[in-house]
């Protein structure tokens, strides 16, 4: 099967059938031994590229915030306010993550 996702993609192991999606399985990001409470900042609000930009280098690994927080994060970016709290995976658990 062909690869049609990039590395840093939530969608990379949701399965493909030829160049189209199937059913979308999101992976989870279970709670790591290093994870942070974090208090979403005015300057981030409703733009979690920008904090996964600062902590993972990465504005791509947006998504690493809505997969570990899907009770607080249901709209990605709506529910990204300031003053929200959220847990935020270490950088080595996303890397693992990416593999």
């Amino acid at each position: 099967m062909a690869d049609f996702h990039r590395r840093d993609s939530f969608l990379r192991n949701s399965g493909t059938f030829g160049s189209f999606l199937d059913i979308n399985n999101l992976p989870t990001i279970p709670k790591g031994a290093f994870d942070l409470d974090y208090k979403i900042k005015e300057a981030e609000a409703g733009r979690p590229d920008i904090l996964a930009g600062v902590l993972y280098e990465n504005p791509r690994l947006w998504w690493v915030f809505a997969l570990r927080n899907p009770d607080v994060l249901k709209d990605p970016l709506e529910d990204f306010k300031a003053g929200v709290s959220i847990k935020i995976p270490s950088p080595e658990d996303v890397k693992a993550l990416l593999g």
